[in-house]
């Protein structure tokens, strides 16, 4: 946090996410935090439009970690703020939602879908308040337009694995995918996640007592 004091020194973060790139985003924007994940299985909540996915999904996460928080005997043991974030993305192409892709044959044929065409990004925000009970949240979503995408450029990215372990196998800031990004209408950190706008925005929501 290049020396700085982090943001949150009146308040606790957890992250409820596996996500490197999450991590990476909540970092820059200045705050300290710890990492539990949700363990979910995510493909048993369904919902026909994007938007609801996502909230539904950045919901489950919440509920399921602060129930391993109450079994453990930790939430009753919080005694100052303490936010619990999690966060869902999806990938929309030709109006169908995208996940993480489940096989090669998948994971390339998404990768083919989106070269030289865009697709849309739907990324979710949760913020639990876990000493108030307090939740608020909120999604966002994105246009990225992408550039031909060269069939070597695909294997490297099927072979390197990382394709299988981000929504619709779609990475932005990968070095072999960056310079094939035209443009993206909206936040970039978004597509990679987290969006940073959101993510303060709930978080400065999070904190207000309404009980005062």
């Amino acid at each position: 946090m290049d020396g700085n004091p982090p943001k949150n020194q009146s308040f606790e973060i957890i992250l409820g996410s596996s996500s490197i790139a999450r991590r990476r985003i909540l970092a820059e924007m200045g705050y300290d935090f710890t990492i539990l994940t949700a363990d979910i299985d995510e493909k048993s909540i369904r919902k026909e439009n994007p938007e609801d996915l996502v909230t539904a999904l950045a919901e489950a996460k919440a509920d399921a970690i602060m129930t391993k928080l109450k079994s453990s005997g930790q939430l009753e043991e919080i005694l100052r703020p303490t936010l619990l974030l999690t966060a869902d993305t999806v990938v929309v192409y030709d109006g169908n939602i995208r996940e993480k892709p489940s096989s090669e044959e998948e994971a390339r044929q998404f990768i083919r879908d989106y070269s030289g065409s865009s697709a849309t990004v739907v990324g979710s925000v949760l913020v639990t308040n876990l000493l108030t009970g307090r939740r608020i949240g909120g999604w966002e979503s994105a246009e990225v337009y992408l550039l031909d995408i060269p069939d070597e450029v695909t294997d490297s990215l099927i072979e390197e694995g990382i394709v299988y372990n981000v929504a619709g196998g779609m990475m932005l800031e990968h070095p072999l995918v960056l310079p094939l990004v035209d443009t993206v209408v909206g936040s970039a950190d978004c597509v990679m996640g987290l969006s940073k706008a959101l993510t303060e925005k709930l978080i400065q929501d999070a904190l207000i007592d309404d009980t005062k």
